[in-house]
């Protein structure tokens, strides 16, 4: 059985030409009334990481949710419009603020349609999904085109990670820090949570160590759209210079039948995607694991390993780190008054020092995900470094 994607150029956040450009995405699958009933209550989930500008290419911008938001108007749809960020009840930041700086706010209040917070919840199995999934009859998703230091790729599967309830996110991390295992819950979660619609904002992309403020921001100049989570997420792989299942949660997604990662077996309409591949995308340090050979990483992985690194000379001091941390491992250390007078006082302007147990750290890397500084940075085992990953 073959899916069906979208592709569509555009190179500018110019309003009027993201507008006409994502119209195109949703006409080239069959328009919105393929999928969305007309005058129907509609959730639209952006990724809203981090209370960050949308030139930091973090988060959806907010000119994609516009078009998104007008196109569903004019389909007479009751809109609502929000996002569990990754920070909700952190001390650095709140829901406010990450709607007031990602543009969410904005509008909001200029298109006339209802923002909402995920602090109502639902049990369903494992995890806590947001209420709105009830209250609301279809869901679109707009991702962010992103790399993830973990999954290597975040975007139409991943973004739904958003719908998990409050702290409980730190929870699941705590619990299934391991890739493949937290691969796994990604798909349990889009099984439950599968939207009606999604289109992944890739106009500005992010690469290198993403997806938090760590990255790069990368003109990709596209936007790609469909019902399949899993062939979206294939095609988007397949930009990025790798295959589409060396992504966990697209193979593990089509193992279970929940979509299509052959990119044989999926119809992209639109540009060609041979027109989209430019140069590979940079990855995350930690992706270079993934480079050990199969039989190998059951002896190996021990001692291979990638761990999270705070540089002091960057570092703020909010404690955002210490907040999302899922296994409580990061902490402050204190200067004594009189070690902290000797100081250089131009470079040690802070009475303490943000510390990591590294005896109990499971490199999940919530830390730099969540980072607003780009303080944190990876550090690498000695037997990684003198294997060249």
């Amino acid at each position: 059985m073959n899916s069906t994607v979208s592709l569509v150029r555009c190179e500018t956040y110019n309003p009027d030409r993201v507008f006409k450009s994502v119209k195109e995405a949703f006409d080239l699958i069959g328009g919105i009334s393929a999928f969305i009933r007309r005058g129907s209550s509609v959730l639209v989930k952006p990724n809203l990481l981090m209370a960050v500008e949308p030139d930091a290419a973090v988060t959806t911008h907010p000119e994609v949710v516009r078009a998104v938001v007008r196109l569903l108007k004019e389909y007479e749809c009751r809109v609502y419009l929000g996002d569990g960020p990754s920070v909700w009840g952190g001390e650095a930041d709140n829901l406010e603020d990450v709607y007031e700086k990602t543009g969410m706010k904005k509008i909001a209040a200029e298109e006339n349609i209802t923002l909402v917070s995920f602090d109502k919840r639902r049990w369903r199995g494992k995890f806590p999904l947001t209420r709105w999934l009830d209250e609301c009859e279809y869901c679109v998703s707009i991702p962010k085109f992103k790399t993830h230091q973990l999954m290597i790729l975040t975007a139409a599967v991943k973004n739904l990670y958003g719908f998990v309830s409050g702290t409980y996110k730190t929870e699941l991390h705590r619990k299934y820090f391991d890739e493949i295992d937290f691969s796994r819950i990604l798909v349990e979660i889009y099984r439950d949570a599968k939207p009606a619609l999604t289109l992944v904002d890739g106009i500005m992309a992010l690469e290198g160590e993403g997806p938090g403020t760590k990255g790069t921001p990368f003109r990709a100049g596209v936007l790609c759209a469909g019902s399949d989570c899993v062939a979206i997420d294939s095609v988007l792989t397949r930009i990025m210079g790798l295959k589409p299942k060396d992504i966990l949660t697209t193979r593990h997604a089509a193992e279970s039948s929940l979509g299509v990662a052959d990119i044989d077996h999926i119809d992209v309409k639109g540009v060609r995607l041979e027109d989209v591949i430019g140069r590979p995308f940079k990855l995350p340090e930690t992706s270079a694991k993934r480079k050990i050979p199969g039989f190998l990483v059951e002896l190996v992985k021990h001692f291979l390993r990638f761990y999270p690194k705070i540089d002091h000379n960057l570092c703020i001091r909010c404690k955002t780190c210490i907040g999302v941390c899922p296994a409580h491992v990061i902490g402050m250390e204190y200067f004594s008054s009189k070690s902290f007078l000797k100081r250089d006082r131009n470079k040690n302007k802070y009475p303490f020092n943000i510390r990591i147990n590294y005896k109990n750290c499971i490199s999940c890397f919530c830390c730099q995900e969540s980072c607003p500084a780009k303080a944190v940075m990876v550090r690498k085992t000695l037997l990684a470094k003198l294997a060249g990953l």
